[in-house]
């Protein structure tokens, strides 16, 4: 029994050596790396949820076109970087009134395109803030005509060259993105203003807003092909920012927002209001300090 014994505990220690040296080999036969340390290769960069500092690209309505005189930028308005406290902008809220004065920038521009933001990208790198906002692509849909909209190809080759030299030069930058605005909606809403529509016959995004009360056939499905052009947009933004780790998309929040008269400009009824900029600043604030995209 003794001998038995024995010769049963000598077998199990050979099984343990043996189970204890695979254990510190991976498939190839290679010395196995620390499950620690794996842990740590594999864990996505974290999410500062609380940046020090903040720039801002875009277009119009991040310059605050039309919040606060007509035909005018009010970046004061503005949901990304403006001191309106009625607005309370991004930055207010992340750097508080005097951070923000002191560690926001917004390089925005009214009528700015797609085509626009490298230039501006490279702009704002120049800071080096810990977070970019960017909201564009309205002026990309709001041509002279549905046929002119910017291809959506051009619009993802222009987003992501605007993407790459921010990476070249912060590869550690945060980005948040935000969608682009349903312009129906817009435009549903604000037609039922008589001075909206003779201030969009100046110009106003005519591809959606152009013979505002025409309702044939054929002027809504010119509608609804901007429309459709914008959601592919939203796409594009979406796709590019979910191959960056610290790329946050709105998830459509913006274009989703049923904006309503009261969060329109009463300049233009098209874009946003001191109220409408406060509900983009609030998208945005949610989406950056979200514990999870």
């Amino acid at each position: 029994m003794r001998k038995r014994s024995h010769r049963v505990r000598s077998a199990l220690a050979v099984v343990a050596a043996v189970l204890v040296g695979a254990a510190g080999c991976d498939a190839g036969g290679a010395p196995a790396a620390p499950r620690a340390a794996k842990a740590h290769a594999a864990r996505p960069p974290v999410w500062d949820r609380s940046p020090d500092s903040i720039a801002a690209v875009g277009d119009s309505i991040t310059r605050g076109f039309d919040a606060c005189t007509v035909l005018s930028d009010c970046p004061e308005a503005s949901w990304a970087t403006g001191g309106d406290s009625r607005v309370d902008s991004l930055a207010v809220r992340l750097l508080g009134a005097t951070g923000a004065a002191r560690r926001s920038w917004n390089y925005a521009v009214t009528g700015a395109r797609m085509a626009d933001l490298p230039a501006q990208m490279a702009r704002a790198a120049a800071r080096r803030p810990e977070l970019v906002t960017v909201l564009v692509g309205a002026n990309d849909a709001c041509r002279p005509s549905a046929s002119a909209m910017t291809p959506v190809s051009e619009f993802r080759a222009d987003f992501v060259r605007a993407m790459g030299v921010l990476r070249s030069a912060l590869p550690r930058t945060q980005v948040y993105v935000a969608s682009v605005p349903n312009l129906k909606r817009l435009w549903s809403e604000g037609r039922t203003s008589p001075l909206g529509k003779e201030v969009w016959k100046l110009g106003v995004c005519p591809s959606m807003l152009g013979d505002a009360d025409d309702l044939t056939g054929a002027a809504m499905l010119r509608r609804d092909t901007v429309e459709q052009r914008v959601v592919a947009y939203n796409k594009v933004l979406r796709d590019v920012c979910a191959e960056d780790r610290r790329c946050r998309f709105d998830g459509n929040a913006v274009h989703d927002y049923r904006f309503g008269t009261g969060q329109l400009s009463h300049w233009d009824w098209f874009h946003p209001s001191r109220d409408g900029q406060a509900r983009l600043a609030e998208i945005a604030y949610r989406t950056v300090t979200a514990e999870k995209p």
